[in-house]
């Protein structure tokens, strides 16, 4: 027997940290007849993000600064100033009516001295709603155990956890206490797949790569773990097999550690990379993934990634480093190569491999298209993200209608 109320879900991100995740899951959750409000403001180097998959924002009382484009420092300041007023706003709305859950995806103020965000949380459960958090990492990254006290906090104030994988909800049962009938596993979805097709190979030459070059490419957020250094020097390698082939790296990151990366390709004397240090639209992106013949992920530590996401997504062949949540998706030989982590030898004996090898990397990326990762990929983790819901909601979860 139905009750006429649906699930009522604040999906909170509000300074669209994890934009794109944030979007996909919001869109498979009203799919599965979840009544979802998306407490996010505009994602400014996307401004399409949300609405261009049928999601209406409300941050509670404001969306005003992600709509224009400003330096990062003035940017940052005026998103905590907006992201306090919705905070306020939010606050009392929920004094009202709370929602029945509120969905963590980011808290950015977690971090401070004086620990906003938590504050906002232990506020909306007074007010009666449960709290269910994604991990999408277990610590901030490069952070080593500066804020594992206040995550440990964190962790232990809400009622259930989604995590990506098996291992990090290990993790969390081993390092942080939580108790594994707290912890959903549910896959990290993928991205971009739902964009139309673009001229790859024009994309590709935008990007300094020659007409019948094969191009291995690396693509994310510039942080240390993520390995760039280590891919840097396996390429000295590979160039000096004398190999047609260009390897591009797209993304962004701090000043400082771009200006290593650069310095790191002058001290070896790379003459094929070539380093695109900015944000790359969705478009830019999926024409550059599909013209692709490598996508390589050389991280020394992982909690998930949207960026083997979308190579998944889009049907890649993959090389990656042997880590426990790669290695949930990723078999060795079978739908991709993986190497250790620290070993650039191995990485760049990989490298060599793949593209010598055509038929290999054919193989590997038709087992990878065999995944179907898509939008049946999202409804699956729709549908099991309402059992997380359901199972922080116990006795009460009879009380809604959700769509099964």
């Amino acid at each position: 027997m139905h009750s006429t109320k649906r699930l009522k879900v604040f999906m909170m991100d509000l300074w669209a940290t994890v934009p794109y995740y944030t979007a996909y899951l919001s869109k498979a959750l009203l799919a599965e007849g979840v009544d979802v409000q998306v407490g996010s403001i505009t994602y400014y180097l996307d401004t399409a993000c949300f609405s261009s998959r049928g999601i209406k924002l409300d941050p509670g009382l404001m969306d005003v600064v992600g709509r224009f484009d400003m330096p990062r420092l003035p940017r940052r300041v005026f998103k905590m100033a907006e992201a306090m007023l919705n905070l306020v706003a939010l606050g009392v709305r929920f004094l009202v009516r709370p929602p029945d859950v509120v969905h963590v995806q980011y808290l950015p103020m977690l971090k401070w001295r004086v620990p906003v965000d938590l504050w906002f949380l232990e506020y909306t459960r007074w007010r009666g709603a449960k709290l269910v958090l994604t991990v999408h990492d277990l610590l901030p990254h490069d952070s080593a155990e500066a804020y594992k006290q206040t995550f440990l906090k964190l962790y232990a104030s809400v009622d259930g956890i989604i995590c990506h994988s098996d291992h990090i909800k290990t993790r969390l049962r081993d390092e942080f206490g939580v108790a594994e009938t707290r912890v959903s596993v549910i896959p990290h979805g993928p991205f971009f797949y739902d964009l139309p097709e673009t001229k790859d190979t024009a994309m590709a030459q935008a990007f300094g790569v020659e007409d019948r070059q094969a191009l291995v490419l690396w693509q994310g957020i510039i942080f240390p773990y993520k390995g760039v250094d280590l891919l840097l020097n396996a390429w000295k390698q590979v160039e000096a097999t004398g190999v047609n082939a260009c390897l591009v790296v797209a993304g962004t990151g701090t000043e400082e550690l771009l200006e290593s990366i650069r310095q790191q390709v002058r001290a070896l004397g790379l003459e094929r990379v070539r380093l695109n240090f900015r944000f790359i639209s969705t478009e830019e992106l999926v024409g550059l993934y599909r013209h692709a013949d490598v996508v390589v992920y050389p991280y020394r530590a992982i909690t998930t990634s949207g960026a083997l996401a979308t190579g998944l997504a889009l049907g890649k062949t993959i090389l990656a480093s042997d880590l426990p949540v790669f290695q949930e998706l990723l078999t060795d030989g079978e739908n991709a190569l993986l190497v250790d982590p620290a070993d650039a030898d191995a990485l760049a004996q990989a490298l060599g491999r793949l593209l010598g090898d055509a038929a290999l990397r054919e193989r590997l990326a038709a087992q990878v298209r065999m995944m179907n990762f898509g939008d049946a990929s999202w409804l699956s983790i729709a549908a099991k993200t309402v059992v997380a819901y359901e199972s922080v909601l116990g006795k009460d979860k009879s009380a809604f209608w959700l769509k099964r």
